[in-house]
């Protein structure tokens, strides 16, 4: 039995009896790196984690080239929530909001909000973007209603974020899924779905995963495979802000170098990297060459 706390991993499973699969993913100290980015209200931290758990936990069972992401843009006072995980288990995500912030933060009452599912990679143009009804006040009511909507699959799902750890849990019921009992089950499903009713919030955030699934599942026959480790990792490049200076063009590029006493200076809003350009810098990048100092500052 698992007594330690493993954090930033995530953790696949089939509940053999009932016919269910699942998720589980404790995130540590790539939400807290997350985290310390800004000071986050309350409210919005915790949304802001759950994502992040969120964002990991819907590639558990999907095979994944490039990244899936949840974005959340509003006219109000949350203008943006935006995570990501990579196909390597690379998590990075921000929010941007503005004061007063609702409490408690209802996602059903933000105005004009629209939440998206992205997954694919961006820079190949290959990605299928699925958009989420925000009918439900939380993160995971929404999420659950796109599984039954977009996939036409019963889903359960459940997130916990404070200070220091992030966790989320998803199951799913699939036909044929499990051992031949399953099949013939028919109330597995709502059996499995009272188990996991008793499970708290504070109980989820400092339990063990094995502890935690033996505790909910155990006359359901687990069967977890072998763990994911995650990591807080950003996919911001030199190339990329090159890219993004050559979109803009050449008036804009040598006006910010006129206001910038001769250099352009852009900082990653994820890892706070910094990127430095002078003025022979952006002449390689407009003409299309390298530029002549491939050098960043650290964050």
């Amino acid at each position: 039995m698992e007594t330690v706390l493993v954090e930033d991993v995530l953790h696949r499973f089939v509940l053999e009896r009932a016919g269910v699969r699942g998720v589980l993913v404790r995130l540590g100290a790539a939400w807290r790196e997350v985290a310390a980015r800004s000071d986050y209200p309350q409210p919005l931290r915790e949304l802001l984690g759950q994502s992040l758990a969120a964002s990991a936990l819907l590639t558990g069972n999907i095979k994944l080239e490039g990244a899936l992401s949840i974005e959340l843009k509003s006219s109000g006072a949350l203008r943006l929530l935006f995570t990501e995980c990579s196909d390597q288990g690379r998590l990075r995500g921000l929010a941007r909001w503005s004061d007063p912030l609702p409490t408690p933060l209802d996602l059903s009452a933000l105005p004009g909000a629209v939440m998206a599912i992205t997954i694919g990679h961006a820079e190949r143009g290959q990605r299928y973007q699925g958009l989420v009804e925000l009918g439900q006040p939380d993160l995971a009511g929404a999420l659950e209603n796109y599984f039954r909507l977009s996939e036409q699959l019963p889903a359960r799902l459940l997130l916990a974020a404070d200070g220091e750890h992030a966790v989320g849990l998803m199951l799913q019921k699939l036909p044929g899924e499990g051992g031949h009992g399953a099949v013939e089950d028919e109330d597995a499903w709502n059996r499995v779905l009272h188990l996991t009713g008793t499970l708290g919030r504070e109980e989820m955030l400092s339990s063990a995963a094995e502890q935690l699934l033996y505790r909910l599942y155990h006359e359901e026959t687990v069967r977890l495979f072998e763990p994911r480790p995650l990591a807080f990792g950003c996919s911001c490049s030199r190339e990329r802000v090159e890219s993004m200076l050559r979109s803009l063009g050449r008036d804009e590029v040598e006006a910010a170098l006129a206001a910038r006493d001769g250099e352009i200076e852009v900082i990653c809003e994820f890892c706070a990297q910094r990127y430095t350009f002078d003025r022979i810098d952006a002449e390689h990048v407009l003409s299309g060459g390298v530029s002549a100092d491939t050098s960043t500052t650290s964050q």
